[in-house]
């Protein structure tokens, strides 16, 4: 058999140090974390000075139609210090933060910029919290938490039902554009003591040596910004992130993966800047290594991949970050699309995916596709992380690596494994680590344990128990197992694991029910694969094609197939059916690791559990004797 050519690709990372301890152990790269600035905000000075015309944050702009509309480190750093002035004239703190409403854009990026450069923390909410939610409860928890001195919207017409319902009267406004329209409605609100600001105003503020001192006084323990959990089982909870963490965050992500530093980084990403993955990992991505992110409107849904499509064909990325669904996608998109293929493959280091399952017949089809255009394949990678981690945490050490595996710690990093049951939980220590919650320190006490390590809550093992070096494997989240009425314990993780393998290439992951109930139940994502396995049109829609003749014989003969190898009601899937609706980020049925978040879907989507579980739900499966 052939050995496949990968493209050259260095891991930083491939040895470690194992300390076993009583009743635990530790675990660390050999490799030692570099010295990493002491501000986020030196790297914007380094670069604005080194290569002032390099872009370094770029979009579409509808006003020219539809061309790119370039920000430049020189500019960046421009814009920084007038609206770090800005927050600085109206008194801005951690007290009184900057709070983003809005979806990724230029005047979002430069907004954190200038907080940033003032010492003013800010925090990028999730846009549903504006815009789908009827009754607002998170926002309002969001901003009764960080009590903000200034709120940033993109435009009245989309967010001014939210910021009329929660906002507290008096709190300063900025919007993109002020228009007549947007007066009028304030004016005729009954809490008009809102203050309505245009982010013109706020960007030409004229910066003094205030600015720049200020800047000065900040250090690796100043708070640059707030991120909230998801939180699908409780009120979202506010993550401190501090200088130390996104500066030695962004060191140990170049270290574990060196191709980062080789030449101009260039990302095309989504990913939404109110999660640590797109507001973290890839915001800052650039700003640390002198490179450029080009913001894609598109996401990975019907309406809007083809953006994504159109924006992967245009630009060439050296590094490209994704979740499943979209590497999906894009493999399907490039069995018959040349130029997308050829442009999108023609110079990117690595792909890398969140800690989500990642089927393997996507591999398959992304490794065919770079082979076809260009002889070799393109490194797919993955790793785990959090919220409080900065996200990055652990990083595969081999282009062999499989769905699941996370492999090492990245430098500076310790590693804390303590048996929980038949369990092993990951815990971490290190630079990169939160300092705790904001506002909230019974859940920051709850989150540490008496060495000072953070409860990630992940379980994980070993890939090969015989060879340290090869690293971890996730194994599910301790809190997603749940009991049987008898009593008897679920192991989410392999067991979905094995759902998910035993179902390629059609299933995209699996979310299992059946809490303090009798059987084990599994609602299954399925990949665009099923489509054609239905043999209808394109234009049905997921319901039909679930519903098909082929799709449910399909589906019959996998839970015959799982029931056959089940050893016990606890890895029996004793009802099974297919998902109609994707994952949805808004709701927080995708983690901040871009993996699905069984709580958070079976809590959305409860009735169908019932149904489910109850007979009542359309094309359930059941296992034949």
């Amino acid at each position: 058999m052939t050995t496949p050519t990968f493209r050259p690709f260095a891991f930083g990372v491939t040895r470690a140090k194992h300390l076993p301890a009583q009743g635990c152990s530790y675990l660390s790269a050999e490799q030692a974390l570099q010295p990493y600035p002491k501000r986020m905000t030196d790297k914007l000075l380094h670069w604005a000075q080194a290569t002032p015309e390099r872009t370094l944050y770029a979009r579409r702009d509808a006003a020219l139609g539809g061309d790119w509309r370039h920000l430049s480190f020189a500019q960046a750093l421009q814009a920084a210090r007038s609206i770090g002035q800005a927050l600085l004239n109206r008194g801005l703190n951690a007290e009184r933060p900057l709070v983003i409403l809005s979806e990724n854009s230029l005047e979002h990026a430069m907004l954190a910029l200038g907080a940033m450069y003032a010492g003013v923390p800010f925090c990028a909410v999730s846009p549903a919290y504006s815009l789908v939610s009827q009754d607002f409860d998170k926002l309002r928890h969001v901003l009764d938490t960080l009590t903000p001195g200034l709120v940033y919207a993109a435009d009245w017409q989309r967010y001014g039902r939210a910021i009329q319902a929660v906002v507290p009267a008096k709190t300063e406004i900025v919007l993109n554009a002020l228009n007549t329209d947007a007066i009028h409605s304030i004016a005729a609100n009954a809490r008009s003591a809102l203050l309505l600001t245009g982010f013109d105003s706020i960007v030409a503020t004229q910066a003094t040596p205030e600015v720049d001192a200020a800047m000065q006084a900040t250090g690796p323990d100043s708070i640059v910004k707030f991120l909230f959990t998801s939180g699908s089982t409780k009120l979202p909870k506010a993550v401190i992130n501090t200088q130390r963490m996104l500066c030695a965050n962004q060191q140990q992500m170049l270290q574990s993966m060196p191709a980062v530093g080789l030449d101009p980084l260039v990302l095309v990403d989504w990913m939404p800047w109110n999660h640590t993955a797109g507001g973290n990992h890839n915001f800052f991505m650039p700003l640390y290594n002198g490179g450029t992110l080009y913001i894609d409107d598109g996401k990975p849904t019907p309406a809007l991949l083809g953006e994504t499509l159109r924006n992967l064909s245009e630009i060439a990325p050296t590094w490209y970050f994704n979740v499943p669904i979209g590497f999906e996608a894009i493999a399907n998109a490039m069995q018959s699309n040349a130029a997308l293929r050829r442009n999108f493959l023609s110079r990117v280091h690595q792909l890398f995916y969140a800690g989500a399952a990642l089927a393997q017949p996507i591999w398959d089809s992304l490794y065919a596709s770079a082979e076809h255009e260009y002889g070799e394949r393109v490194v797919m990678t993955a790793g785990l992380g959090m919220t409080e981690s900065g996200p990055f945490g652990l990083f595969v050490t081999t282009p062999h690596s499989k769905a699941g595996d996370l492999g090492l710690p990245a430098p500076g990093l310790e590693l804390k494994l303590v048996p929980m049951g038949d369990k092993t939980e990951v815990r971490y220590r290190g630079p990169n680590i939160t300092p705790g919650y904001w506002r909230n320190p019974e859940a920051t006490q709850e989150s540490f344990d008496s060495e000072g390590f953070f409860c990630s809550g992940d379980a994980v093992l070993w890939i090969d128990p015989n060879d340290m070096h090869q690293g971890l494997r996730f194994d599910g989240r301790i809190a997603e197992d749940f009991k049987l009425a008898t009593g008897t314990f679920v192991s989410v993780g392999p067991l979905r694991g094995k759902i998910i393998a035993a179902g390629a290439p059609y299933v995209q992951d699996a979310v299992l029910t059946g809490l303090n109930l009798k059987e084990v139940g599994a609602m299954l994502f399925p990949t665009t694969a099923l489509r054609g396995l239905s043999g209808l049109p394109a234009q049905a829609s997921l319901a039909e094609v679930a519903a098909s003749a082929p799709v449910q014989a399909w589906l019959q003969s996998l839970v015959n197939t799982l029931a056959q190898s089940a050893t016990g009601s606890a890895t029996r899937i004793a009802r099974a059916l297919i998902l109609t609706t994707p994952p949805s980020i808004d709701l927080g049925e995708v983690t901040d690791k871009g993996s699905i978040n069984q709580r958070a879907v079976l809590k959305q989507r409860d009735a169908l559990v019932n149904a489910l579980h109850d007979g009542s739900a359309p094309g359930i499966a059941k296992p034949q004797a």
